[in-house]
C-alpha cells in the first residue's frame, strides 16, 4: 500500500451535471473542458483531461484530493455512489478544476511534472444532490475523493 504524500480540499462549482480535472496549462490540452464532453458515463479519460459528470444541475461540490507514492488501497470507508478510475498526464504538475465557463482557478498540487498519473474518482451524495439541485443550489451535499498516485508505480 502506497504512503500518503499530501491532500488538498477544495470546493468545486458544478453546472451542467459536469467539471474536469485538466492539465493547468491548458494550451497543453488539444481539448480544454468542456470542448468533446459527453454525459451518460461517471468519468471519462481524454487526453490531458478526467471528465466527471456530477448527480446535480447546478451545485457547490467538496472535493478531496490526495497525492500517493505508489497506489492506495482499494478500500476507503464511505457510502461511496460511483466510483471509476482513469489516467491524466500533467506535464506542470498541476490540475485545474474547470467548469463549463472555463478554469475555475483551483488547482490540485501533484507535486511531480511530466508523469502520467493513475486517478481513483468516488462520489457520494449523487441522489441526494439530484433532488435538492432542482428547486435550489446546494452545497457540499455531493463530496468527491480523487486519489492520485505515478501510473509509473
Amino acid at each position: 500500500m502506497g504512503n500518503l504524500l499530501h491532500q488538498q480540499e477544495m470546493e468545486v462549482e458544478v453546472e451542467f451535471y459536469s467539471f474536469a480535472l485538466q492539465e493547468a496549462d491548458d494550451t497543453l490540452v488539444p481539448s480544454p473542458f468542456p470542448e468533446g464532453f459527453e454525459s451518460g458515463s461517471f468519468l471519462s479519460s481524454l487526453e490531458r483531461r478526467i471528465d466527471i459528470e456530477s448527480g446535480g444541475h447546478t451545485h457547490t461540490a467538496y472535493l478531496t484530493a490526495e497525492v500517493w507514492d505508489s497506489e492506495p488501497s482499494k478500500h476507503v470507508s464511505g457510502d461511496w455512489e460511483a466510483e471509476g478510475e482513469g489516467e491524466i498526464e500533467s506535464p506542470t504538475g498541476e490540475l485545474a478544476i474547470c467548469e463549463m465557463t472555463g478554469n475555475s482557478g483551483t488547482y490540485i498540487q501533484l507535486g511531480r511534472m511530466h508523469t502520467l498519473w493513475k486517478a481513483r474518482i468516488r462520489s457520494s451524495g449523487r441522489d441526494a444532490v439530484y433532488r435538492l439541485a432542482q428547486v435550489d443550489v446546494p452545497i457540499g451535499v455531493e463530496r468527491y475523493l480523487v486519489q492520485f498516485w505515478p501510473a509509473s508505480g
